[in-house]
């Protein structure tokens, strides 16, 4: 294989946000008078905001609107940015993908606001070439969409593209677009690779060009 690009999933790849998420949703959920605490912390990772909306619109308010709920949560996000952590290694490989040629890209399936969020406080948004988001795509993930559309913005095959997930929605997504998956902290992934330290990512494209 001929990896020319690294297309990466963020949030629990790139960085942990599951913990500002909750804490976002939980937010907005108090203003409106709305309990969720029936359901399980984890109930909605890996879940993107429209999903999310789905299953609990019923409990808010019926006048409220899906734009202004999801604009609320992004609010609350973005003001409490600082709470993000970055995950170990994050950083550090995106630069030395970037010294040795390697093209890349996000792909997410949380909201532009989210996203641009999450690239601003990584500070790595010089070093990608664009950001696919929720808001950019007709079907998320596990579609394939967010993936082919990476491809075909960067003009190449997905023979030479290696998506890094961590959740199965989009491990279903980069698969089902053709390209080389490397499951980061999830060996339960149907992936070509598994990695628990994302600086292990540089012998995967190694092997790979080797191949």
């Amino acid at each position: 294989m001929n990896i020319k690009a690294v297309l990466w999933d963020i949030d629990g790849t790139l960085v942990d946000s599951e913990p500002l998420h909750l804490e976002a949703l939980l937010a907005v959920c108090s203003r409106f008078n709305v309990d969720i605490s029936d359901l399980p912390d984890d109930t909605f990772i890996g879940v993107n905001l429209n999903g999310v909306w789905d299953a609990l619109k019923h409990r808010f308010p019926d006048d409220l609107s899906l734009n202004a709920w999801k604009a609320s949560i992004d609010e609350h996000y973005a003001q409490h940015s600082e709470k993000l952590r970055v995950m170990p290694g994050a950083i550090e490989t995106i630069q030395r993908l970037h010294a040795r040629g390697i093209r890349q890209a996000a792909v997410s399936n949380s909201g532009r606001s989210v996203v641009d969020t999450n690239l601003a406080f990584l500070g790595i948004n010089a070093l990608f070439e664009f950001s696919i988001s929720l808001d950019d795509v007709s079907e998320p993930k596990p579609a394939p969409e967010p993936y082919l559309q990476a491809l075909a913005a960067m003009n190449i095959e997905s023979s030479q593209a290696l998506a890094v997930e961590d959740s199965r929605a989009g491990a279903m997504s980069a698969k089902a677009a053709g390209l080389t998956l490397v499951a980061y902290n999830n060996p339960g992934l149907p992936a070509d690779a598994w990695i628990d330290d994302l600086g292990d990512l540089d012998s995967v494209i190694s092997n790979s060009l080797a191949n």
